[in-house]
């Protein structure tokens, strides 16, 4: 009887390590075919991108806005934008699609804060959203945007684009007229400063 329990038991055991072998390959082949989708999604996007297909661009990414990837949330982000900058879309879509630019961004950043592409865009985002939330918020918001710009250049230094973008953030409060300075003022205790020379 114990060399039956035994013999049993050994076949048993043989055959859940088996099937145990048999899973760690089927879910290691799943892991590198879901990778593998990944980056073919962005390699399209980015093929889609560069030829200017904004319209079909964003119907791709859409079908991965609850993906876990950062590289693919902040392409998200940035072509909902660009979707919300063509002429053809109307200005109820034009908002949900800014609002939801930065939902993107927002989300892409919780993934990875180790994303440049991901901080840039959700500056951008943001600013964008100030257009739709009134002046104080604007304001207010100024100052994310440029750390998230920063943020973005210590990340990638050679980023022209968000170098470019830090300039821009520095010259409109380095030309902002004193008016504009002092509503500003009155509403926050520090408010967003620069120069020219910055």
């Amino acid at each position: 009887v114990n060399r039956k329990s035994l013999q049993r038991g050994v076949v048993l055991s043989t055959g859940s390590f088996l099937v145990y072998e048999a899973h760690k390959v089927i879910s290691g082949l799943a892991e590198v075919h879901a990778s593998f989708k990944v980056e073919d999604v962005i390699e399209q996007a980015d093929y889609l991108y560069g030829s200017g297909e904004t319209e079909k661009l964003y119907r791709l990414l859409v079908q991965h806005k609850n993906s876990d990837d950062a590289e693919l949330l902040w392409r998200l982000a940035r072509s909902s934008r660009d979707l919300a900058q063509l002429g053809s879309t109307s200005a109820e879509e034009k908002k949900q699609l800014t609002y939801d630019s930065l939902e993107y961004a927002k989300k892409a950043l919780e993934k990875n804060e180790s994303n440049s592409a991901a901080h840039k865009w959700y500056g951008i985002c943001l600013s964008d959203v100030g257009d739709y939330e009134g002046i104080k918020t604007k304001i207010g918001n100024a100052i994310i945007i440029k750390d998230h710009f920063q943020r973005a250049i210590e990340l990638n230094p050679k980023d022209a684009t968000t170098i470019h973008l830090i300039g821009i953030w520095c010259y409109s409060f380095a030309e902002m007229p004193w008016y504009q300075r002092k509503i500003a003022a009155t509403l926050f205790a520090t408010p967003p400063t620069s120069t020219f020379q910055e």
